[in-house]
């Protein structure tokens, strides 16, 4: 029954009516939900970004990051450095984060070029620490303290500030991080990725340059992560290195993988599930967590390939 579901709504033309009804929702949702229902979903929505800019990685180009926080962690440092250490302008200071990721994402891939499976993993997960020490250590970046008074941003003289407003902006960057995906997914690089992420020497064999191609993911990759960051920061006002931890990394993980990798309705149910599901179970006190990861276990065990599979032809 469930597999006849998906099979329905795999086709594009249906996809972008059942995205559509599901924006107008969202788009409608503050006018009847409280601060707090609307802050978690603020959250969900940022796991959303963070989610299809590790799905570019993981599900698209196959290539296992456990380290994906630290390019969350260098847009949010990067645009929280630039404002409040050196009193740049909010939107200004985007561009220079972004190229802030763009090379993170350089450094990370440049070393993972030869890796494949655990070394992979291993390599990603030292970056991804490298990165939260860094900033534990450094004075530019606060220190264990981290930085706070990053200012609100100013939109045309008005002042983005509160909490519906930052639900509204990461709508805005969950949608287009879905379109920017579905593009990727389609295009011809997104191919290079698939023949890649089956096999590299074939893909190599065919003419694929599998370095830009891997090179390309991360940095792909990083910039998702940095708009999330960035907006993280703008959204709290402060940031410490405990935000950016290697269990962030886990959960977006567990997005993609729970939600079935390379698809993209599969990657937004996952980071859904992971944020709403631990808050629904609120009431039961400290068994939530063990009841979610019961209920996560029982999920993988009966959808291994995740809840809505890819289905590429």
């Amino acid at each position: 029954m469930i597999d006849r579901l998906y099979a329905y709504f795999d086709s594009p033309r249906r996809q972008a009516i059942l995205l559509i009804a599901i924006v107008v929702l969202m788009a409608l949702a503050p006018l009847v939900m409280g601060r707090y229902t609307t802050t978690i979903m603020t959250n969900a929505l940022l796991y959303v970004v963070l989610a299809l800019g590790l799905n570019v990685v993981v599900g698209y180009a196959g290539l296992l990051d456990l380290g994906y926080a630290a390019f969350f962690a260098v847009g949010a440092y990067s645009i929280g450095i630039l404002t409040v250490q050196f009193d740049w302008n909010f939107w200004l200071a985007i561009p220079p984060a972004l190229v802030a990721a763009c090379i993170a994402g350089v450094i990370i891939g440049g070393p993972t070029l030869r890796l494949r499976s655990d070394y992979l993993a291993i390599v990603t997960l030292g970056f991804g620490e490298i990165v939260r020490f860094g900033a534990r250590n450094l004075e530019i970046t606060g220190r264990a303290t981290g930085l706070s008074n990053i200012p609100e941003p100013n939109f045309f003289g008005y002042v983005i500030s509160s909490y519906v407003d930052f639900y509204y902006i990461f709508l805005v960057l969950a949608i287009v991080a879905v379109i920017a995906s579905h593009r990727l997914y389609h295009s011809r690089l997104g191919r290079a990725w698939l023949y890649v992420r089956h096999d590299e020497d074939a893909a190599e064999a065919m003419g694929i340059n599998r370095v830009r191609v891997k090179l390309a993911a991360y940095v792909t990759g990083s910039v998702f992560g940095a708009f999330g960051g960035i907006f993280f920061a703008a959204n709290l006002g402060a940031i410490s290195p405990e935000s950016f931890s290697f269990e962030q990394s886990v959960l977006v993980l567990m997005a993609v993988i729970l939600g079935g990798m390379g698809k993209i309705p599969g990657v937004i149910l996952g980071a859904f599930i992971i944020i709403l599901g631990p808050e629904l179970l609120r009431n039961l006190g400290e068994l939530r967590l063990l009841l979610f990861a019961v209920v996560m276990l029982l999920i993988m065990l009966l959808r291994p390939s995740g809840i809505w599979p890819e289905r590429r032809h």
